[in-house]
């Protein structure tokens, strides 16, 4: 795909708070099932309740699906509005789990700490009853110059 194509997608996608066509680029995001809520200026990346996200008997959502989560939820967040002209690629990741990851709907909010012309750093955090609450807080850094 051109980064001309990519870059239609996001306009796209933001003129009609439709997010699905970027998330379907990214086969991981696809597979356990992460959607766009935009709400205003801010995004809200969510992981439905999925029994396939299963890790233990909890029953708890696993760890690796956590952090996978997380970790999409940068990517997606600095295609949408850092303007990077395609998909962003992992430099490194650091995650701290809080709390169980229980059954239920997650949430993960981004903020950009810092983008340059080459790397991007962005902190995520993830939750699910309260955003006062979280379950787990990462740190990721995404190469952002051409691949």
């Amino acid at each position: 795909m051109s980064d001309f194509n990519l870059g239609e997608l996001v306009q796209k996608a933001h003129a009609t708070n439709d997010y699905n066509s970027l998330i379907q680029l990214v086969p991981y995001a696809r597979l356990i099932g992460i959607e766009c809520l935009r709400l205003g200026d801010e995004m809200v990346f969510r992981l439905p309740q999925n029994e396939s996200n299963i890790g233990n008997p909890l029953p708890a959502i696993h760890g690796g699906v956590i952090a996978g989560f997380m970790e999409h939820a940068a990517m997606l967040h600095l295609l949408m509005f850092m303007g990077a002209p395609h998909l962003p690629k992992i430099i490194d990741f650091s995650i701290d789990y809080l709390r169980a990851g229980h059954y239920r709907d997650t949430f993960a909010a981004c903020q950009v700490w810092r983008q340059g012309r080459r790397v991007a750093n962005v902190a995520i955090t993830a939750w699910q009853t309260r955003q006062a609450e979280p379950i787990a807080t990462a740190r990721c850094h995404f190469k952002i110059d051409e691949p």
